[in-house]
């Protein structure tokens, strides 16, 4: 009588296996999570990029006047007159805008979530504005990219 031989892997094929699994998860794990930071961070520099050219579209159509901190949200997502009163609809003297749709939200930090708008840090702030230069930042604190710079600073 043929005794038939049962074909399986051996346990030392297994372990060989498993053990490349385990390098192969170390490698790609560190690099799936920094690829998903450098897309917050791109995230932020774009919508960066829209406010502060909705900010310089604003002022060019209102002889050079930045958007007022209080007013902001409502000038940049409503239609405006040149003096930078708003409106829901596009009627005459409202003819200038809506620069944004909506403002961002922001995707990084303790005000991650929120989209408000203020003069300085605070709950709810997401971006950080100043009426005189035009200026708006991330309200980030000191949270670094990888480079170590601050976010704050884009």
């Amino acid at each position: 009588m043929v005794l038939k031989r049962a074909r399986a892997f051996t346990l030392v094929e297994l372990v060989i296996v498993v053990v490349i699994l385990g390098i192969i998860a170390a490698i790609a794990i560190p690099r799936m999570s920094r690829g998903a930071r450098g897309a917050v961070d791109s995230k932020l520099k774009a919508d960066l990029a829209v406010l502060r050219a909705a900010i310089n579209m604003f002022a060019a159509e209102h002889n050079g006047n930045y958007p007022s901190a209080t007013d902001f949200v409502d000038q940049m997502t409503l239609y405006s007159d040149l003096g930078g009163d708003t409106n829901a609809t596009r009627t005459a003297p409202f003819i200038y805008g809506p620069y944004l749709e909506a403002i961002p939200v922001l995707q990084i930090g303790e005000e991650a979530g929120s989209n408000g708008v203020g003069t300085a840090a605070g709950a709810g702030i997401a971006w950080i504005y100043n009426a005189t230069s035009g200026r708006i930042s991330a309200n980030t604190g000191t949270l670094t990219d990888d480079a170590g710079v601050l976010y704050s600073d884009y």
